[in-house]
């Protein structure tokens, strides 16, 4: 079989590999057939192709390139491993498609590119993108670009990252290519619409004419937000929203939140480079900008300000450059200068942004002091100045300094610093202003509004009006009560001109924002002094025990509760859950109250109110609580009711029972009223003079605690507590504190006012009356729950004997928790988020630290201590930090401003003296524990070099450090730590110490945190280059910190990171992320709510779900599953060893009890639960070398809820016979327990994974048979082992196989021979070959051994990936050192050969010289042996498949039946057999294939073939040998080869068909023949049904391989071809008579097909043939065939593409397309019988494409007119046809409106509407009148072009023909003008040459065919009497040939060969292929036999004597070119021999 059809039966895969690009090119097909076929994107399948998919890409030959390219995109449309492939595949099309001169290349190379953007490649293809935009090749850089434009306009700027485009932008502009810098103008047009105007600075640049088009280009763009058109993978919710938009006709506006969602605002900042400029600096600088000259120190700020307009620099050291600027700002008198430094403090502001952050408190006040210049200029730098500084830090960091400044009495700097205020709030949401914020700024303003000074108002209250419409009113107006109307519309007026820089809606707006939760920075701080007293929250339901946690010193029980669960991060943040709606009320004048009051009370009762008899008074109060409880809420005058009852006399009331009455209706109404705070105060005084009444007091404390449930618990407190200090009655103090110790109880602590309360104890306290006293101190203690240790530093200076009664409360309460709000929480949902609860909690915290007073030791900082600490004198700078101590022991806690100080210190942090460090250490942390939070402003310039000194070299350096960092982290939060680029920079610092203590600090603090800044990601890239640092202890701390990172940043972040990694790098340390994946712990869990209070407080809680699931062991609940994973880090220690007592200690009596139920528990879906749980990495995934501790905890607590406690105990225990009879218990309870076995079969499994690693050999005895009685069962019970069942115990099993012990290893290939039952052995493949990898050698050997038998078994589909790979992996262990290993790898290569022959060369590529010669010794050695493999595995295969049915994936891929299956492996072994008995290749072709294989059928199968064979014996076999000159045709049967064994086994109809292809020609014609005898027999013609299109393609593709190759050979003999050409014509024919079959082709196979035979009638090679004459009208002949028989919607179809596509190639001859247009012409003709059977949509659809491409006017520009008028007669046949019904067929195409066609088809119908008035005269013409068009206008065309063919030498025959053609077609075409010109020779040439043709075509049919049939195949005769040739094989006239045709034919035929045709009669003629016998006699295969021996026998003396011309050749039939006769004789005696043998085995 030649070269070129070796390629045919290769598997796709190798297909695209192939040398032959047409054998790649079918690959491709065939993949992207297979690719769109596939549904599960999981499918292993697809891991084949991928090291694949760059070949696809890359082909050299263009047409292939063309398929891959599209095989490809089917690829990563489909695989989920595509993104694999993605740098590689991307990088091929960069290079190796955008360089192709074919569009669609590019087309396709593009939508690669998308495509592996959509799958989440984005990064990647961008990067391969902007690489060729280097590229020398302006093509390839123009697609590049187009596709970055593509991406960036489909996918939008959130997916393509804009920085690095925008960065080669300006030099693709200045590109010398035009067509680049076009496409760059598109881009830059493209980014706009993204970005607007950030582009612009980037591209100030470039030339001027460019900018300007720019500019042009700009304006153009629309002005509506561009929206992302296409999804990610991951946006599928994205994109049904977006076509649910378009489906309601894209929704004009989506919402505002769709709006902000669809275009990410990109900042022009980000898209800049940085610039350093402190280097560029003048040098004398800092000594100039001191200098006494003006002009010196202008000079030196002028060269600032160039360099600061830089609009982005580079981080740096810019401290002291701010100091000098600041000086000149703060004292320079020369105004114009301190402008200038406030110009350069913008600039620097604006280019640092963020990093500018950590000077802004030293500057803003600084500057705000100076605004009491009045020149305009200056105040306008500085205001732009503190602008700027302000984007570069929060609100909250320079609260301070601003609200310093209120009080100036500089009326100026009031008013700059109120509208400074009202520009910063611009710039705030509704979270960066929270009410702790507020308050003070609010108190501070409404100052302002009462000034003095006009301007000084306007601006406080544009202040007001803008945080009202930032914060709106529900925040602000609190801090609003007092102002009078006239103030407050003023404030709203102000509030309604405010723009926001965040675009808000109205004031209200801020209201809508809360539902989302906020990141701001609410709790960054906790804002100035007092600022939480009126924290109008509603009291939480949550345990507030985070208070304590702020500080250092609290008990451990203060911290969160672990484990109990939070409700979600529902609730808003920004108001913290529960909110009460806040009632505001004016006051009321008395005449309104009782006006409201009249309208709901009876009269009599306002009457009696004031009267003077108490009876009166106390039935008015009767009547009084009657009306109110009746009272609804909406109509209740709450205020006008408690005035009443204020009134006369009020709260002097006499008579405790009217008094108690009135005290109850007060909280009646506050409990059922809508009660305001106005309300509140209108009683609040009665009602604390009540409060020590004895008999009043409890209802008084009623009515209180009423009014703080309705105004809140914190202003209530406040008012109250005021009240009662402000009077003298202690019985009322001490009541009122009573009780506020109940209230905080029963509300909870939140948003009290500590500092109030605070000093008002303290007076309490001081009180003479002890209850006074006792109150205070039990208010204390219930104070100590919420606030902790802290509170005891307020009292610190109390009289001793004071103070140890308060410790000794405080001793009471320690160890207990805050009871759980049960107030204040009734009206509200209960709900509520933790984020608002966790910043609530630690406001308390906070609040008490802020509450301390704080001295302000900035004066005690001077310049004089100052340069002590900066001496050069090491002594003297100790002195200077002994005093700095001395300043803070003594102020103990101080306010942050502490004038230079931060820097002096910073400066002794790098001392060379080592103790200073130490000191300067010291100090640090006595700074943080002094200033509290607000240190957190120096965490940049302070905090941050102590993390410096982390790497120092001395221990006890470091770890001052870590002390210093760990106080300040204490106080600072994280937060400001982890934020800019800071930390990032440490770790990047190469030093080891640093390194390590720094990655350390962090895995310490991160796993706490709940959320971090995204900077954190900048430390990632440094985090990875310490995991592969030198020292050892640094890349341990990175490895204990990775999981943290992760737990924070998230697997696909971290793994993102890697991409910048070297390769070797990045797969190490991809390979740590995944094991960090696996122990990633989760977020902590938000603070616990009230739920967890069930476990009694917090401090047992931490532990309680360990014990709570140790007791629940036994127990089959999934439900404490969840509970292990919350018990944090510490929970999983306790846990286990809670479990490990409870085992031991378990008494030995209750056992017994305990062993009577199943030992296995079914729990539903446990299973499933597990694999999902494993599948996200929330337990480990089972994969170790060796079994480490955890993995065995993990199985056992797994294990506890579905296996039975005692069993358990067992399997667990250290004692191995523990495991035996565990094992033997298993064993007992086998059948018993299946469903239980089965759903716990994973667990058993690695169970007895870890039985493996045991030392003893009994336990492994023991598990393996246990093993193999579970697998028995399984494979009974058709139980498939799941994904996660295998691949979490094969590994382990296959370890076992390399056990010394022979009789261990047999029992484990017992059980993997098992396995093979209940897992497919195509997946159990890899595992195996994963096991050759062992360094064991007899588990090698193994592992090999195994392999071969799987491979025998089930032949080559098992190897995985693809067998080439398997093979060359088998193939390396032929050199192995060890011989078991080299002889296990030989045999199982010698089984692949036997199963797959010489393919197995291929497929295992270069073997050094001794291998290979070691493997084909080997192979010499088997063949030696009679193979008996191949009955085995025909007996074996039935056996192995009876278990297999339910699993099909272990069958073949294709899952064809067993028959099937069967049949190729015996097709296989016959190959190899035949291959062996001949010892030589080429006896290979001596024998056709059929007989061996139908001989080794009977043999092997005694019976099972079914054809019977009596016959047999009655021959004599020695007539064979009897000379024959001539061989006697014989009717030939079909094959019983087709017959028996493969009647409907699709299998072999697939192979037959691949071999039509063939390179080799006799090959191809044998396969033709067989096709055509299946096609010839009605019964069996059925068999190819579905196989059609194969087949046509086959053919087309022999085709081309004739056009192409063959036709060029020189050294083929031409007669080949003609006999290969006639044959696969015949089968054609055939198969186009069947119209059942002729259906089924395809329109894309007919397009291909018309393609190649009109190619064929074209080729002037074939004319030049002796028999090319006979060919082409046999082509003709076909051609009408397919026309008439195919599916004519197909045809129609396939003929339009066909014409379009010749029309477009240039390289197309116009012959081509004319010939296409003669078909089309003849659909046209059949269209009035066909019309009904068309699918007119898709035909018009193809018409509609067709114009689309050749509009009406392009194809008038055509050479020839013929085009359009094919089109028009079609369009207007089909009009005629279908009428006005035709319009309701262009239902396919898309935009109708814009279709030439429809227009077109309305035109015709409104001309034939026209004509119908016409219509008698019309009916002739009608009829005719396409012809007519036809003739009339083209007749002298045609004609004359006719004549032109005849009269050139070369087509003259042509010509004629067509005449001919004409005349018939034309009858009435009047030739005579044409003839009349010429000469009376050419005249009767003409006509004598028609006649000729008329007499050969009516009376000689197709006889062409007949040459190509090779005898060996093909004998079918029949006698003539029997014989009516079918009516389709005729001339084109249609008329029926007789019979006699033939037999004169053949006459002549006989003459010539010398044969004698007197015996006519009883000699058949013999038929050419096209005939169809009707009475097909069947012959015995005995005949058959004989005839063909017979042949043999004679060929090669027939071939020497006879000198035939082909025609004689084929029609005697001869076909085969033979070998030597010696070698026939010999295969004769063979199959003389078998034949006996058949005999005597059938007698």
């Amino acid at each position: 079989m030649g070269d070129d059809s070796e390629w045919m039966k290769l598997p796709i895969d190798q297909k695209c590999e192939h040398k032959l690009w047409k054998a790649r090119l079918n690959g491709y097909e065939e993949a992207l057939k297979l690719f769109q076929k596939i549904d599960d994107e999981k499918s292993p399948e697809w891991s084949k192709y991928l090291g694949l998919i760059k070949k696809f890409v890359t082909d050299s030959n263009a047409v292939a390139q063309l398929k891959g390219l599209e095989a490809a995109l089917a690829y990563v449309e489909n695989a989920h491993v595509a993104g694999k492939t993605t740098g590689e595949v991307a990088s091929g099309v960069v290079n190796k498609v955008f360089n192709q001169p074919k569009a669609r290349a590019k087309e396709l190379g593009e939508d690669i590119c998308l495509m592996y953007i959509e799958i989440e490649k984005g990064e990647a293809v961008q990067e391969e993108l902007l690489k060729g935009l280097d590229n020398k090749n302006p093509k390839i850089i123009v697609a590049c670009i187009e596709t970055l434009r593509k991406a960036l306009s489909e996918f939008g700027s959130k997916i393509i990252s804009l920085k690095p485009i925008i960065k080669v932008l300006p030099k693709l502009f200045e590109s010398r290519e035009k067509a680049v810098r076009d496409e760059a103008k598109l881009l830059a047009v493209e980014i706009y619409r993204w970005i607007r105007d950030a582009l612009r600075p980037p591209l100030q640049n470039i030339n001027s004419v460019q900018l300007k088009e720019l500019e042009e280009e700009w304006i153009k763009v629309s002005s509506a937000a561009p929206k992302q058109t296409r999804f990610l993978r991951s946006q599928q919710e994205l994109k049904a929203k977006f076509e649910q938009q378009q489906g309601l006709g894209g929704d004009a506006d989506g919402g505002d939140d769709d709006e902000e969602e669809a275009v990410p605002q990109v900042d022009a900042y980000e898209l800049l480079e940085a610039v350093e400029i402190l280097s560029k600096l003048p040098k004398d600088f800092y000594e100039k900008i001191e200098a006494k000259k003006w002009q010196e120190r202008k000079e030196a700020l002028e060269a600032v300000e160039l360099l600061v307009k830089n609009p982005k620099l580079e981080s740096g050291d810019y401290a002291d450059l701010v100091k000098a600027l600041k000086k000149v700002v703060g004292k320079d008198t020369n105004v114009m200068l301190v402008a200038l430094a406030a110009k350069c403090l913008a600039g620097l502001a604006t280019g640092l942004r963020k990093k500018f952050g950590q000077y802004a408190g030293h500057v803003v006040p600084t500057i705000l002091e100076k605004f009491k210049e009045k020149k305009p200029q200056v105040v306008q730098a500085l205001q732009e100045a503190i602008d700027a500084i302000f984007l570069t830090t929060t609100l909250q960091n320079i609260s301070e300094d601003i609200l310093a400044v209120m009080d100036n009495k500089n009326p100026t700097i009031k008013q700059q610093t109120s509208l400074f205020i009202a520009r910063s709030f611009r710039h705030c949401t509704p979270s960066t202003l929270p009410k702790s914020l507020l308050k003070p700024f609010c108190a501070a303003l409404l100052k302002h509004i009462n000034d003095s000074a006009p301007e000084v108002r306007d601006a406080g209250f544009e202040a007001l009006g803008t945080a009202l419409k930032v914060a709106g009113e529900k925040a602000v107006n609190p801090f609003l009560a007092d102002v009078d109307k006239l103030k407050l519309d003023r404030i709203k007026e102000c509030a309604e001109k405010v723009e926001l820089v965040y675009g808000k809606k109205a004031g209200g707006a801020a209201e809508k924002k809360e539902g989302k939760p906020i990141t701001g920075k609410t709790t960054a701080l906790p804002g100035p002094a007092g600022d939480k007293e009126t924290k109008d929250t509603a009291t939480k339901p949550g345990p507030l025990k985070k208070a304590s946690a702020a500080k250092p010193g609290g008990p451990p029980k203060k911290g969160k509760p672990a484990a109990a669960a939070g409700t979600g991060g529902a609730g808003p943040k920004g108001k913290k859950g529960p909110e009460t709606k806040e009632i505001f009320e004016s006051e009321l004048s008395m005449e309104v109250c009782e006006e409201k009051a009249a309208a709901v009370l009876p009269a009599s009762c306002i009457q009696q109110l004031d009267s003077g008899n108490w009876k009166e008074r106390l039935a008015c109060m009767e009547e009084f609580q009657k009306a109110v409880e009746l009272m609804e809420r909406s109509e209740m005058p709450c205020q006008a009711l408690v005035r009443m009852l204020a009134k006369k006399p009020g709260w002097k009331e006499t008579n405790f029972q009217v008094m108690q009455m009135k005290l109850h209706i007060v909280a009646l109404i506050a409990q059922k009223g809508n009660f305001s705070k106005t309300s509140a105060q209108v009683v609040l005084d009665g009602l604390v003079d009540k409060v020590g009444d004895v008999k009043c007091g409890t209802n008084a404390k009623e009515a209180m605690t009423a009014i703080a449930e309705a105004c809140q618990l914190p202003w209530t407190a406040e008012q109250v507590v005021a009240t009662a200090f402000s009077q003298k009655n202690p019985k009322n103090q001490s009541e009122t504190l009573n009780w506020l110790s109940n209230a905080i109880k029963e509300f909870g602590f939140s948003g009290l006012n500590v500092k109030a309360f605070i000093s008002n104890v303290k007076t309490a306290l001081a009180a003479t009356n002890p209850a006074v006293r006792t109150s205070a101190i039990t208010l204390l203690g219930v104070m100590y729950l919420y606030v902790g240790p802290s509170l005891r530093m307020f009292f610190e200076d109390e009289k001793p004997a004071l103070l140890s009664q308060i410790d000794a409360e405080f001793e009471k309460m320690q160890g207990q928790t805050a009871p759980a709000p049960t107030r204040g929480i009734s009206r509200h949902s209960v709900g509520g988020g933790d984020d608002g609860e966790e910043e609530e909690q630690e406001e308390v915290g906070n609040d008490v630290v802020d509450l301390l007073p704080r001295t302000d030791i900035g004066d005690k900082i001077t310049a004089e201590l100052v340069s002590k600490i900066g001496d050069k004198n090491w002594k003297i700078r100790k002195e200077g930090l002994d005093e700095v101590t001395s300043i803070i022991n003594e102020a103990k806690f101080i306010q942050p401003n502490i004038g230079e100080l931060p820097a002096a210190l910073k400066g002794r942090l790098n001392d060379s003296n080592k103790i200073l460090v130490q000191q300067t250490l010291s100090i640090l942390q006595q700074l943080a524990t002094a200033m509290g939070p607000n240190i957190k402003q120096y965490v940049k310039n302070l905090g941050i070099p102590v993390i410096t000194v982390l790497g120092d070299s001395k221990n006890n350096v470091r770890a001052a450090a870590l002390a210093t960092v760990n106080a300040w982290a204490e106080q600072t939060g994280m937060k400001e730590w982890l934020e800019g680029e800071d930390l990032s920079e440490e770790l990047k610092k190469e030093n080891p110490f640093l390194r390590q203590e720094l990655l350390g600090w962090l895995a310490e603090k991160l796993p706490a945190l709940r959320s971090v800044p995204s900077d954190l990601l900048l430390c990632v890239p440094h985090l990875y280059s310490c995991l592969e640092d030198r020292n050892g202890d640094v890349r341990k701390k990175a490895q204990d910190a990775l999981p943290f990172f992760m737990m924070h940043l998230g697997f696909e972040k971290m793994a993102k990171a890697t991409g910048k990694l070297k390769p070797t790098s990045k797969d190490q340390v991809l390979a740590m992320l995944e094991k960090a994946k696996a122990n990633m712990p989760a977020k902590p869990a938000p603070p616990a709510k009230a739920s967890s209070r069930g476990v009694g407080g917090a401090a047992p809680a931490k532990f309680q779900p360990a014990s709570a699931f140790a007791d629940d062991l036994g127990s089959n609940t999934m439900e404490s599953k969840p509970d292990l994973k919350k018990a944090k880090a510490g929970g999983l220690s306790s846990k286990t060893k809670v479990q490990g007592k409870k085992v031991l200690s378990k008494p030995s009596l209750k056992e017994d009890d305990d062993k009577s139920g199943p030992i296995f528990i079914i729990v539903p879906n446990g299973k499933e639960q597990r694999m999902r749980e494993e599948k996200a990495l929330k337990v480990l995934k089972w994969n170790f070398t060796t079994p480490r501790d955890e993995y065995i905890e993990q199985l056992k607590t797994q294990m506890s809820t579905c296996v039975a406690k005692w069993l358990q105990d067992e399997m667990f225990h250290a004692d191995f016979q523990h495991h035996n009879k565990a094992l033997s218990v298993m064993i007992e309870h086998l059948e018993s327990e299946k469903d239980g076995v089965i759903s716990c079969l994973d667990l058993i499994l690695k169970w007895l994974t870890l039985r493996f690693f045991d030392t003893n050999t009994s336990v492994l005895m023991k598990a393996l048979e246990y093993l193999k009685l579970l697998f028995n069962l399984l494979s009974q019970e058709e139980y498939h082992l799941t994904e996660n069942e295998a691949s979490s115990f094969i590994p382990y099993l296959i370890l076992k196989v390399g056990e010394p012990k022979d009789v261990i290893r047999k029992d484990v290939r017992a059980i993997l021979n098992r396995m093979c039952l209940i897992y497919p052995a195509s997946k159990m493949f890899p595992f195996i070959m994963e096991g050759t990898k062992s360094k064991n050698s007899k588990q090698r050997a193994e592992c090999l051994e195994e392999l071969g038998c799987l491979v025998e078994s089930y032949g080559m589909n098992v190897c995985q990936p693809t067998p080439g790979k398997a093979l060359k992996e088998m193939a390396t262990h032929i050199g192995d050192r060890d011989n078991a290993v080299r002889n296990a790898a030989l045999n199982t290569i010698v089984t692949v050969y036997n199963v797959h022959g010489d393919q197995v060369f291929k497929l295992i590529g270069n073997l050094s010289e001794k291998d290979m010669s070691m493997l084909e010794e080997r192979i010499k050695r088997s063949a030696k042996r009679p193979s008996s493999a191949p009955v085995r595995q025909a007996e074996e295969k039935p056996q192995r498949t009876q278990n297999m049915s339910a699993n099909a994936s272990m069958m073949r891929k294709g899952q064809a039946e067993d028959m099937s299956s069967k049949l190729k492996i015996m097709y296989r072994t016959y190959r190899i057999q035949n291959r062996n008995m001949g010892g030589h290749p080429e006896t290979t072709h001596t024998v056709p294939r059929e007989f061996q294989l139908d001989l080794d059928e009977i043999e092997n199968d005694n019976g099972t073939v079914g054809c019977e064979m009596p016959a047999l014996v009655q021959h004599k076999l020695d007539d064979i040998f009897e000379p024959v000159l001539i061989p006697e045709p014989k009717i030939r049967a079909v094959s019983p080869h087709f017959d028996d064994m493969h009647s409907n086994t699709a299998s072999t109809i697939n192979f037959v068909i691949s071999q039509v292809a063939s390179g080799d020609i006799n090959t191809s014609i044998q396969a033709l023949t067989q096709i055509d005898e299946v096609l010839k027999q009605e019964d069996k013609a059925e068999a190819m049904s579905g196989h059609i299109d194969q087949f046509l393609i086959a053919t087309f593709m022999q085709l081309r391989l004739i056009y192409n190759t063959h036709m060029a050979d020189e050294k083929l003999d031409k007669d080949e071809i003609v006999r290969l050409y006639s044959c696969i014509i015949g089968s054609m024919i055939t198969l186009f008579q069947i119209e059942s079959l002729a259906r089924e082709a395809s329109t894309g196979v007919l397009k291909d097909l018309m393609h190649g035979l009109i190619t064929l009638m074209l080729d002037s090679r074939v004319e030049d043939l002796e028999e090319g004459e006979q060919v082409i009208r046999s082509v003709n002949l076909l051609v009408v065939k397919v026309l008439e028989k195919s599916d004519q919607t197909n045809i129609l179809s396939a003929l339009l593409v066909l014409l379009q596509d010749s029309l477009l190639a240039t390289a197309s001859s116009p012959k081509f397309s004319e010939l296409v247009m003669k078909c089309l012409w003849r659909m046209v003709r059949l269209l009035p019988e066909t019309i009904n059977s068309i699918n007119l949509d898709r035909i018009l659809l193809d018409i509609h494409n067709f114009m689309k491409v050749f509009p009406k006017e392009k194809l008038k520009q055509c050479k020839s007119e013929f085009p359009i008028r094919t089109l028009k007669t079609l369009l207007h046949s089909l009009c005629k046809l279908k009428g006005p019904k035709i319009l309701d067929h262009l239902t396919m195409i898309d935009n109708k409106n814009e279709s030439e066609l429809e227009a077109h088809l309305c035109r015709l119908m409104k001309h034939a509407m026209e004509q119908t008035g016409k219509a008698d005269k019309d009916t002739e013409k009608g009829a005719s009148r396409i012809e007519e068009k036809a003739s009339k206008a083209k007749v002298n065309d045609i004609l004359a072009e006719i004549f032109k063919k005849i009269g050139s030498k070369e087509n003259t025959k042509e010509g004629l023909a067509e005449l001919y053609e004409y005349k018939k077609k034309y009858s009435d075409a009047d030739i005579e003008p044409f003839l009349k010109n010429s000469s009376q020779f050419f005249q009767s040439y003409v006509e004598r040459g028609l006649r000729l043709i008329e007499t050969e075509r009516e009376g000689k049919g197709r006889i062409a065919t007949s040459t190509g049939i090779s005898s060996q195949m093909e004998g079918t005769c029949v006698p003539a009497s029997t014989h009516t040739v079918s009516s389709s094989i005729g001339n084109t006239n249609g008329e029926e040939v007789g019979p006699s045709v033939y037999l004169e034919r053949l006459k002549i035929l006989r003459q010539r060969c010398g044969l004698d045709n007197t015996k006519q009669e009883d000699r058949p003629p013999l038929m050419s292929l096209l005939s169809k016998p009707t009475l097909p006699t069947v012959a015995s295969s005995t005949d058959m036999l004989h005839s063909k021996l017979s042949q043999l026998r004679e060929s090669r003396e027939q071939y020497q004597h006879l000198d035939l011309d082909s025609n004689q050749t084929h029609s005697s039939g001869i076909g085969t070119t033979l070998a030597s006769p010696s070698s026939a004789a010999a295969n004769i005696d063979d199959l003389k021999k078998r034949l006996e043998r058949i005999k005597s085995s059938r007698k």
